[in-house]
Order: C-alpha cells, then structure tokens, then sequence
C-alpha cells in the first residue's frame, strides 16, 4: 500500500475508524501529488469514507476532484474531468458538505476560485462548455452555494476575494453578473463593499486586482444592475474619491462608457467561428490582449 494503510481485519475494513485512515492516506496521497494511476488505484480498492447515516463509502470522482483542487493536482483533476467528464462535477456526498442543505451547488467551482486555482479552473469550465443542455450549463456556471455561505456563487466569491484572473475566466465562459446571493446581492455589490471597506487606504496588489474585477464587469455586463447603484448617485463625493471619476460616472449612469469599451463588448458577444472568414490582419486579438489594453486605458 502506498502510504502503508493497515488492514486488521477483513470484517473491520469498513469500520468507521478503519474509514478515516484509509480517507487520510488518500488526502495524504493526492496532497504529495502521486501518480495519477496510483491515486486511480487507491480510489478503486482501498479509499473510504464513512457518512453520517453509517455507511462506507468509496470516493466519487467528484469528491477525489475535490482532493485534487485543494492540492493543486492538475493532472489528477485533468485526468478525472476527461475521463468522467460530468460525473467529476456532481455535487458530493453529505460528509463532504458543511451543512444538510440538498439544494446547494457543487462546490467545485467557488472552491476553485477561493484556492485561486486558475489552471483547475480552466479545465472545470473547458468541461462545462462541453454540456450540451444550454441551460443545465448556465445552472452550473451560476449556483448559489448553501445558506451557511450566503448563497454566495463562485462569480461572488470571486469578487469578494479579488480573483481578478478567475472572475475574467467566468464572465468570459458566460457565468452571469446579475446571479444573486441570499442578501440579494450581485457580485458587483460584493466588489463594491470590498471597495468600500478597504477605504481611502486601498493600495497595492490588492487594489489593483479590484480595479481589474471592476473592469471586466464593464466589458462583460451588457446593462450595470446592481443594488447599490442608488447609494452611488446619492454619495457622489465619496464614491468618486473611492472609484476615481470616470468609474463612477459609469457606474452612475452619469456618463456612456467609451466607445472602447463598446466596441470590446460587441466583439466579446461575438461568436469566433464568424470571425474565421475576415482576413488574418482584420481579426481581433486575444482576449487578454483586449484586457491588457483596456486595463491600461483606465488606470
């Protein structure tokens, strides 16, 4: 066995105290990133874990993509999203969730936004581009979290956090910005009250990836519908000391956004397939390079 696992007895290798070696030495195995076959190996044979109603039971795909995000095992989350594709992305077992709510989301988004995996990230959202039910898609990109978490989506979480990277990886594979949390707040909100707290003395990287998020928000939210656009208008003052003048009269609906912006916006809404017959030099550049540019307009 690869971590040395001892088997007592046959009758007690399913015994709730034999169930939280072998969970251990599994989360021992993935957080050492072993070999992708080894961990496959461990998973089918020997890994358990025990739930609340009694049982053993074996690691699902989902649940060892869980082990995978938390340590940063690209290979062992790429192996297991190309293999069971959807199955990788259901929600997990109870003991794998903080509370009993049934009707929360799979965590594996709002996790990999929160450990700021973004190459997991990419793969979770190339394998969800890959759902053919539009609208079992979109459900996926936008679920709210339980209620011990606010209902937060992972769009919220990455706005409160300032993932600037996972949240232009969102928005750009089509997760909304309207989603609400369970205070009926968008994750523009969730930024906004990042901004407002850090105050005046906002500096530094932080800062930074802020602006960035409110950034993306302008190129990807086609009309800005938030809750607190009516405090903006009401304090004027403090909120352009907090945002800089031109964020806030767009924000405030005081002013049209640029025409830079307006033209990135149609492109972006542009599917790239109808791109292809335009002449190489008439094509738009990458997407980053968009934002590059654009990040460096508004600073």
């Amino acid at each position: 066995m690869p971590l040395e696992v001892a088997w007592r007895a046959r009758d007690d290798y399913k015994s709730e105290s034999q169930c939280q070696r072998s969970s251990f030495a599994f989360y021992r195995a993935v957080r050492e990133l072993l070999p992708v076959w080894l961990l496959e190996e461990m998973r089918a044979t020997e890994a358990l874990h025990w739930e609340e109603d009694g049982r053993a039971r074996a690691f699902s795909p989902s649940e060892a993509l869980l082990y995978a995000l938390v340590h940063d095992h690209q290979e062992y989350a790429r192996h297991l999203l190309r293999r069971y594709q959807a199955r990788a992305l259901d929600a997990p077992s109870p003991s794998f969730r903080c509370c009993a709510c049934t009707d929360a989301a799979a965590p594996h988004l709002a996790l990999a936004v929160r450990h700021e995996r973004g190459a997991i990230l990419g793969m979770i959202l190339e394998a969800a581009a890959a759902e053919e039910n539009e609208q079992q898609r979109r459900a996926f990109l936008d679920a709210r979290g339980c209620t011990h978490s606010g209902g937060k989506s992972a769009m919220h979480v990455a706005s409160e956090l300032a993932r600037a990277d996972c949240l232009l990886a969102l928005l750009a594979n089509g997760a909304s910005p309207y989603v609400t949390d369970s205070a009926g707040d968008t994750p523009l909100d969730r930024l906004l009250e990042e901004m407002e707290r850090a105050g005046d003395a906002d500096s530094g990287g932080d800062a930074r990836a802020r602006r960035a998020c409110l950034d993306y928000f302008l190129l990807f939210a086609p009309v800005l519908r938030f809750r607190r656009a009516q405090e903006l208008r009401e304090d004027a003052s403090r909120w352009t000391r907090l945002l800089g003048e031109r964020a806030y009269r767009w924000l405030a609906g005081r002013a049209p956004l640029s025409l830079f912006v307006l033209c990135t916006r149609t492109l972006l809404s542009t599917r790239a397939e109808l791109l292809d017959s335009l002449p190489r030099f008439l094509r738009p550049p990458p997407l980053q390079n968009f934002v590059h540019h654009y990040n460096s307009l508004s600073s």
